[in-house]
This record gives structure tokens, sequence and C-alpha cells, in this order.
């Protein structure tokens, strides 16, 4: 194996989770008595050029072709995907003779609001299935997987991009240089490069080892990001803390010839990161203590309810989620069943844990001692739509940043 971004050799293992489905697999009932193959999820990082990566075991072919996660579905991501639209329409003085771009836009949960502000955009999306419903929706989108001739065909119907959007995408693409590249190429040359992934200082520091899946292919800290941008002339020129995905960066950059000085806040963000250590090689050896500590404390967590008596289910099925139930070993004895928004993955089983998957309507039916709740990064939206558990006593467990049950008389948290 050798480094995506500068083709090194000196990778150090980080964290070995073992081996596990890919995440977004789930399983119909006529394959619960069929192999499942699994596929090492082993974290490492690049001694030269400090990027995190795991090995290109499957392609996003496989996963992306027809895909089970639709943005929609989470009310507070639509929200984030307009005021990401409303700040970046006055930021850069988006209008009717502007041109946008999402690579990787999904149902058109960010796209709807920029179609609304009636500015020209173009989706580009690789799943069938999403981009349908995005189309439905009445935003444009091509079905492809981003590439340079792509990219030359886009420009050459649409023109250059104003801005190109690549939100929780960057992490997804084994051919990091030249996904790059293809980025440069949607965009104008006095163009602006928007992109939101989870701050890999987030996923060192907090132990959120649940982000680290097999579609994910690296994770960033700013050095990195601004390592792999500058690889097709774009230089970074602001950064921004976003609580997304239990937190990421938004990173804005432009073609190196009208960048400029980058913001304070970039440098403010690269002095952080350098004295967590991360611009180093020992700032990371913490990350497989503080999983392991998870681990324990969540099972050591469900096996005393289990031992009380109490029935314990699941809220959401996240592709983070198999991640979590797989390293831990979770399976229907400890986790009954989930539920989950989404109709595609109801009467469906989670890859590896074979847990159900059920309509969020059975948590009324049943009324569970404990639920937990996967999706663990929306903790402020879903303790608001399930408070209403606590009229029967139950009570709402989130696993990370650590375990903790969350107090249903108010928003705080009550860490356990």
């Amino acid at each position: 194996m050798h480094c995506r971004l500068c083709n090194s050799d000196r990778l150090l293992s980080v964290l070995d989770l073992g081996a596990t489905p890919p995440c977004e697999k789930f399983l119909e009932s006529a394959e619960l008595d069929l192999p499942e193959p699994t596929y090492p999820l082993h974290l490492r990082l690049c001694e030269d050029c400090l990027l995190l990566q795991i090995p290109p075991l499957i392609t996003p072919e496989e996963t992306f072709t027809e895909y089970a996660y639709f943005s929609s579905f989470s009310d507070s991501w639509v929200q984030h995907a307009k005021t990401f639209v409303d700040s970046a329409i006055e930021r850069l003085g988006l209008d009717e003779s502007s041109f946008v771009v999402e690579v990787a836009s999904n149902d058109g949960y960010l796209l709807q609001h920029v179609v609304a502000a009636g500015v020209p955009c173009l989706g580009i999306e690789p799943s069938v299935n999403v981009g349908a419903a995005a189309r439905e929706r009445g935003v444009p989108t091509e079905t492809a997987f981003l590439d340079e001739e792509l990219a030359a065909a886009v420009t050459a119907k649409h023109g250059k991009a104003n801005l190109v959007a690549a939100n929780n995408v960057y992490a997804h693409i084994p051919d990091l240089l030249g996904f790059t590249r293809s980025l440069r190429a949607l965009l104008a040359d006095d163009g602006w490069l928007s992109i939101e992934v989870h701050h890999a200082q987030n996923l060192v520091e907090l132990g959120q080892f649940d982000t680290i899946y097999h579609e994910h292919f690296q994770y960033y800290t700013v050095l990195s990001a601004t390592r792999a941008l500058a690889t097709a002339g774009l230089t970074v020129v602001d950064v921004e803390l976003i609580p997304t995905h239990g937190g990421s960066i938004r990173v804005w950059a432009r073609p190196e010839a009208v960048a400029g000085e980058p913001s304070q806040r970039y440098r403010d963000i690269l002095a952080a990161e350098e004295a967590a250590g991360l611009h180093d090689v020992d700032g990371y050896r913490e990350l497989t203590p503080r999983t392991q500590k998870v681990r324990q404390d969540l099972l050591r967590y469900l096996l005393d309810r289990r031992a009380e008596g109490k029935r314990v289910v699941g809220y959401g099925a996240p592709g983070k989620g198999n991640t979590l139930l797989n390293y831990c070993g979770i399976r229907t004895d400890l986790l009954e069943y989930t539920v989950d928004r989404n109709p595609y993955k109801h009467g469906r089983f989670t890859p590896g844990t074979r847990i159900p998957i059920l309509p969020i309507e059975q948590i009324e039916k049943d009324r569970p001692d404990v639920v937990v709740v996967l999706p663990w990064n929306l903790e402020k939206e879903l303790t608001e739509q399930l408070r209403h558990i606590s009229e029967w006593g139950g009570r709402l467990v989130y696993p990370l940043p650590h375990v903790h049950e969350a107090d249903l008389s108010n928003t705080e948290r009550d860490a356990r």
C-alpha cells in the first residue's frame, strides 16, 4: 500500500477495527443464510504527508450505484444546506447569471435551495435512485461519477462554475489526485470551491472511530486537505469549523492565481491542529486506546441493562452505526432491533450484525426501556424528536463521544 496523496510507502498503523462488511450493504431476509463478504477496516497514517487513509478495498461503483442514504430524511441536514446556500449566495454574489455545481448532490437536499433562489445549477450524483429523487424535486442532475472526462463535458455544455460544492464527498474518492483535478476543471478561473468533510482532529481527539468505514478512503486535517488541493493548483483561503458529523471543516479554496492571502481563521485552525499534535506522527497514537474505551463502556452499559431485564432497541441505521455495531460485537441479544425514517431500509437487516430495521412507529408500539441512538451526531435534533419516550420511563442513550443518557427533561445531557 502506498499513500494516495504522495505515493509514500511509509504508512503507520493508527487503528485496526478488524474486518467488517460494507456499511451500506443492508441485507434482505433472503440473504441472511448466505455468506457475507467482509473487508479489513484498518486506518493508517502517511508519515510523510500526514494523510489518514484506509486501503481502497471496495470501489465507489459498488457503494454508490444504488445507495441507501437519502440526505433529506434529516431535517437538520436540510436546514444546514439551506443556511450554506443562503450564505454562499450572499458571500459570492451569486445570481441568475451564475452557475453552481454540486458534486455528490444526493437527493437534491442542497441544490433545491439554489433552484429556489433562481441560480442556475447542476447536480452530479452517481446513485441512480437518489438522483431520480433529486430530479423529482426539480433539481437538474447528471447521473454519473465525476472524473476529468465528465468535467470537460459539463463545462462544454454549461460553462465553468462560479461555485463548486463538494460536501461530504472528498473522503469518498480513492483516486484523490484525479478527483481533485476534476474539481479544478469544473471551476472558473475566478471561482470558488467549497468542501465539507469531517475534521480528523475530532476523530482523533474524541475517538470518533465510527466515522471510519470502507466508503471513506481518507480523513482530513486542514493541513492534509491543503496539501491535497494544492496538487491541482487550488489554494485554501478560508476554513470554517461546523458542527456536522460530530465536527467538520468547511474548506474554501480558489485557483492559486486569484487566491490571495489566507484568512486568519485558516491560520488559527492550523495552529490548533499543530497544538493538538496532529502535524506530527505522535499525535495520532492515542486513537486506539480512546476507541477501546468507548467499546468497553458501551458494552458494559448494554450488558448491565440486559442483566436488569430491560428492553433495549436502537434508533437509526446510518453507515457509521454499522462500524460501531460490528466493532463492538453488538447483535440482537443486546439490541433487539433498530428503527429508521428511510423506508428503503425497512424490512432489511444491518450488515454483519443482522439487526432488524423497522419503521420508527415501532418504538411507540413497544415502549422499550432504552433507545440507543446510532446517529449520535444528531443528538440535539433527535433528543427533541424522542423526548416523549420519557412518558413511559424510557431512557435515550448516545454512545459517543462517551456513553451517556440524555436528560429528557431539558436539552442538557446527563453524562454517565
